[in-house]
């Protein structure tokens, strides 16, 4: 999940201008000051990047950074999921 973390992080920090200090594991992304429309944004960027169908109906302001990540490292963990790494 490290590399998908770092991609989250890295992804928040260059898109959305999150403070990368503000940033952790726990975090939520309403801490990060993501509104609903951004955390709609951030699932469709992650969907598109990682080639992975995220339920962004799921996604809300409450997830924490790592909640994030594991969900994205866990489709990724599918055995033949084809899913190909971000670039």
């Amino acid at each position: 999940m490290d590399r998908v973390y770092d991609h989250l992080v890295t992804l928040l920090v260059d898109k959305f201008e999150v403070d990368g200090d503000r940033i952790g594991p726990s975090a939520t992304l309403g801490e990060l000051d993501l509104d609903s429309l951004a955390v709609v944004e951030l699932y469709v960027t992650l969907q598109e990047q990682w080639r992975i169908p995220l339920d962004d109906s799921a996604a809300n302001s409450e997830l924490t950074v790592g909640e994030v990540a594991g969900s994205v490292a866990a489709l990724l963990a599918e055995p033949a999921s084809g899913h190909e790494a971000a670039q």
